[in-house]
């Protein structure tokens, strides 16, 4: 059985203009929910994307949703791929990303093993998975979902969803917390270069951050 719904609304771009110029590891110090389990790691060294989710629901050893999905993308889009548990068989290699580029997707977020790594940093579409294997899909027709929630790294992952990557992991973040997350980050990482401006000047980062003072209260007799 095949589940085909439309695709979202895209994300507006201005909006993830600005979420690119934060880290996800920065919107971490704040922020506890939505990150991916480390073990979707990405495959491309030095790069950051923002877009929007297109989630795909792809079942065992069967191809053919993300196929279509690879054909239904948009620029900017980012495919989130929930493989249902499949550790083995890869849904992603050369001619799929080549496919991918061609659409303009941002990236590629995969629970599960793609293939063809040469290839794919040769043709540039960023990929974060679980690994690589030599075993790849077919075309078998055994079903599967295309803008359903999905759950992808540990995290629901809804169509429509931001997602926001870099080469530390992948956030999902509701399009409405966007601009708080985005803002706040970004001043984090302002204060951040005050702070090595400091530590260049002699002063020690924990007195800095205040960790020294948090054991000093401690070894304090009551």
């Amino acid at each position: 059985m095949y589940v085909l719904n439309p695709l979202p609304p895209q994300i507006d771009g201005a909006m993830l203009d600005l979420l690119r110029k934060a880290e996800p590891a920065t919107i971490g110090h704040f922020l506890h929910t939505g990150f991916m389990e480390p073990g979707i790691r990405g495959l491309f060294p030095d790069v950051r994307i923002a877009g929007t989710a297109v989630t795909v629901r792809a079942p065992g050893a069967d191809g053919v949703m993300v196929h279509h999905a690879v054909g239904q993308a948009r620029p900017g889009d980012v495919l989130v791929i929930d493989r249902c548990g499949d550790h083995k068989h890869a849904c992603i290699g050369g001619a799929v990303a080549y496919a991918a580029r061609k659409a303009g997707v941002a990236g590629i977020i995969v629970d599960g093993m793609v293939t063809d790594i040469g290839e794919l940093r040769a043709y540039g579409v960023p990929v974060w998975a679980r690994g690589l294997s030599p075993v790849t899909v077919k075309l078998l027709g055994l079903g599967g979902d295309f803008c359903v929630p999905v759950s992808c790294g540990g995290t629901m992952v809804n169509p429509g969803d931001a997602i926001f990557a870099d080469e530390n992991g992948v956030l999902v973040l509701d399009p409405s917390q966007i601009e708080a997350a985005a803002k706040r980050a970004i001043g984090m990482q302002a204060d951040e270069k005050k702070t090595l401006a400091r530590i260049d000047a002699g002063e020690k980062y924990p007195d800095i951050l205040g960790s020294s003072a948090i054991i000093q209260k401690h070894l304090r007799p009551d």
